[in-house]
């Protein structure tokens, strides 16, 4: 059943009324949710340890609830209010959502801290209020908040968490929200969103119009390799993560390193056009990247 975000918040929203249900109904609904929206967890999660699918579940699930009611509900006001209920329901331990009875039980097992939960609500509503960003260094500041936490809970459901993996795991995590930002520049003009700094535009000589007309040039290009270029950094400095990581997590998190960098190589092979096309991993590309991921542990 395809995943329609109107339907669920009539069903699940602020004003549905009273859906308690089981800790094993609950895991159903993440289930759902987390298959009917991420292609790649079927992939991701024959690679987990049995015991751990529901947990991932339970995250992806508050994870995309929280994203659609920030992009999937109009924006601004509207958008920021749905954002607050659903703090509210991460912070109050006794909401009847389906999301937050599962993922109770998830943050109590693995004794995960409200920071994570919490600094990805700040990245959906500073999306509401701020389209564009001045520098890099802001842009960083951003990808703090919206890519980050997401390392860090995975670092805790492997029961792996400290602050030197926590550090490496934030450079891979940044350079695949970086990759993204610069495989959909386009795509996210059309939402009125530019993640492009104001400070590398000015220095290529981009204007905003170039954008909304999707005129790619010699310029465009050199702009966005100056971008592909230093994001190769972060994946680079993140990379002795892995041999840091226990056996059982160490697929996952090499698969989604190597996602990353097959962005960048994609953009890479299309010389840097992102505007009048955008850049795609292919299944077979994807399978690729499995492999090479399997081939690591075995050889590891």
């Amino acid at each position: 059943m395809p995943w329609d975000f109107a339907e669920e918040l009539e069903r699940y929203g602020p004003n549905s009324g009273d859906t308690a249900m089981s800790l094993e109904a609950a895991r159903a609904y993440c289930a759902s949710v987390t298959r009917r929206h991420y292609e790649n967890f079927t992939v991701a999660s024959w690679l987990l340890p049995r015991k751990l699918v529901p947990h991932f579940e339970a995250v992806y699930a508050y994870c995309r609830w929280a994203d659609d009611l920030a992009d999937e509900t109009g924006g601004g006001e509207r958008s920021l209010e749905l954002l607050d209920w659903w703090r509210g329901g991460l912070l109050g331990g006794h909401s009847t959502h389906p999301v937050f009875i599962a993922l109770r039980e998830t943050t109590r097992t693995f004794s995960i801290p409200s920071k994570p939960y919490l600094d990805l609500l700040t990245a959906f509503e500073q999306d509401q209020r701020v389209p564009k960003y001045d520098t890099f260094d802001q842009l960083l500041g951003y990808c703090r908040n919206s890519a980050n936490p997401v390392g860090h809970l995975v670092l805790y459901l492997f029961e792996t968490f400290d602050d030197r993996k926590a550090a490496l795991s934030d450079e891979i995590c940044t350079g695949l929200q970086l990759a993204n930002f610069w495989q959909d520049v386009a795509r996210d003009f059309d939402k009125g969103r530019i993640y492009l700094p104001a400070e590398d535009r000015d220095r290529f000589g981009i204007i905003e119009e170039q954008l909304r007309s999707k005129r790619f040039d010699a310029a465009f290009r050199e702009l966005i390799k100056f971008e592909v270029d230093r994001t190769w950094g972060f994946f680079e400095r993140g990379r002795p993560l892995l041999p840091l990581l226990p056996r059982k997590a160490r697929v996952d998190v090499e698969l989604f390193a190597l996602g990353g960098e097959a962005v960048l190589r994609a953009i890479e092979k299309r010389n840097y056009d992102v505007l009048t096309s955008r850049p795609r991993i292919g299944k077979l590309q994807k399978a690729k990247l499995l492999g090479r991921a399997l081939l690591g542990q075995l050889r590891g």
